[in-house]
């Protein structure tokens, strides 16, 4: 199965059945179509070639103990995210890459992604085009050490209640999102 194909079939299967103050259940699923649409249409919307927008992967990171996440300063965004980016012809799963890109941008192997697949959607314009981005979360295991990589500026450790000080609202959104699925566990 091509990389497409399990997008489509995460993005089908895909359900967001709780709002937050600041989304519907219906505003994730009326992304999830957008989302579905472009897949239709582009059968190159997987890649970063792809100028009318593709798909992305990206993680929270979780502290072993729950209480905290992990979010890169980017260095050509100044701004404080989630781990994540672009896929890659070598990740095999939308989960893959964004395992993969987790790993590389915190420096930590061993996460683990929560079980349940994607815990938000999120479309944002980008320098490059717009980033239709597929959003999990992950778990660092005990003892777990980052380490800056080329493409961030700075990590932090930020308790939930930080987040909204130095962080969108849709990194907030998306420990919103993190902590009710943690919640469910």
């Amino acid at each position: 199965m091509s990389l497409h194909d399990d997008a489509v079939l995460v993005l089908k299967g895909y359900e967001r059945h709780e709002g937050s103050g600041q989304e519907s259940p219906e505003d994730q699923e009326k992304l999830r179509q957008v989302y579905l649409d472009h897949l239709a249409a582009r059968p190159d919307g997987m890649w970063k070639s792809c100028a009318d927008g593709h798909i992305t992967a990206s993680a929270l990171v979780v502290d072993p103990e729950r209480g905290r996440v992990l979010l890169t300063l980017h260095r050509k965004l100044r701004m404080w995210l989630q781990m994540g980016g672009h896929c890659e012809p070598g990740d095999a799963t939308l989960e893959a890459a964004a395992l993969r890109e987790a790993t590389e941008e915190s420096g930590i192997s061993g996460l683990t992604l929560l079980p349940g697949g994607p815990v938000r959607l999120d479309r944002h314009h980008t320098p490059c085009a717009w980033h239709l981005d597929v959003q999990y979360a992950a778990l660092a295991p005990a003892g777990a050490v980052e380490a800056i990589s080329d493409e961030s500026l700075d990590l932090r450790w930020f308790a939930y209640d930080a987040v909204a000080d130095v962080a969108d609202g849709s990194v907030v959104r998306l420990v919103e999102a993190t902590r009710r699925r943690l919640r469910e566990r």
